[in-house]
């Protein structure tokens, strides 16, 4: 009998025993190479897709800060607007009050100088009879020295107060 590809028993022992050693070869190296290659591109995988998820995650906390942000701008700039009214309102009432105090005051420096001219008046007046005492006393004393009886002294003391006027009595 002929072969066929020139198979014989020998061949045949080889290639089963080849084909078993590779196969247990095979396992082997699965387990020893293949599944710490996949579990180290597992653990790759893994940690790729949870550094995924914490950028997502650290994205929408970044928008909700923003949101948060622009949130507290609007609010700063009525805060701002708010600040700025009550400073107003606050200048306003101190002009008010350095007006109304400058008003009293000088209420109370023109109170004073009328006061002080109404003294002055009453000053002059009061110099003013102590002179025209002083005149009789001297008109007195040139009648006494004239001997000159009571009706000429008496149109005397007549004659002086016309010269220097009623109104001066009156004051």
């Amino acid at each position: 009998m002929e072969r066929l590809f020139d198979l014989d028993f020998q061949l045949v022992n080889d290639v089963v025993l080849l084909a078993i050693a590779m196969f247990f070869l095979f396992l082997i190296m699965s387990n020893k190479l293949f599944n710490p290659a996949r579990k180290l591109l597992q653990d790759r995988k893994d940690g790729i897709a949870r550094d995924i998820a914490d950028a997502k995650k650290e994205k929408e906390e970044a928008e909700k800060l923003k949101a948060e942000y622009e949130a507290k701008l609007k609010n700063i700039s009525k805060e701002r607007d708010e600040i700025l009214a009550e400073a107003r309102q606050k200048a306003l009432k101190s002009e008010t009050k350095i007006v109304s105090d400058a008003k009293e005051e000088a209420a109370a420096i023109i109170a004073r100088a009328n006061e002080e001219a109404e003294l002055e008046k009453k000053k002059v007046a009061d110099e003013v009879k102590q002179e025209m005492i002083s005149v009789a006393a001297l008109m007195a004393q040139k009648v006494v020295a004239a001997n000159i009886d009571t009706t000429i002294q008496n149109s005397l003391v007549e004659q002086t107060l016309k010269e220097m006027g009623e109104g001066t009595w009156l004051n």
